[in-house]
């Protein structure tokens, strides 16, 4: 019987170190978010084009930092201002929706659960 229980525990034992290496213990990376990743819409890219916005390769990286940040804070869709131009964005999609110069908005921004500066 001493027997039968040692080989039992040694079947248990054997399948926790199994069951250890099937789930190891894992660590979500943050997702990196490179200005590559981020989408205009065709509504975003026809307002880029009509209010003659141009981005340089500096704002696109901020905006990508701003789109990091507000995900860090679980922020779906954002208003994210850089300089004088403002982007209404869906954060998990990383999808820019509109753009606007702030100059020439109204000031108004809906459909947006919080806001980034960058």
């Amino acid at each position: 019987m001493m027997m039968i229980n040692n080989m039992h525990l040694a079947k248990v034992a054997g399948l926790q170190q199994l069951e250890t290496h099937r789930k190891p213990e894992a660590i979500k990376p943050q997702p990196s978010v490179s200005f590559r990743d981020i989408l205009f819409s065709k509504h975003a890219a026809l307002r880029l084009d009509d209010r003659n916005i141009n981005l340089t390769g500096e704002q696109m990286e901020r905006i990508t930092d701003g789109i990091g940040k507000a995900e860090q804070k679980g922020i779906r869709d954002s208003l994210v201002l850089v300089d004088d131009v403002a982007l209404v964005v869906n954060v998990k999609s990383r999808t820019v929706i509109t753009a606007v110069n702030q100059v020439t908005n109204e000031g108004i921004f809906n459909n947006i659960d919080g806001a980034v500066i960058v």
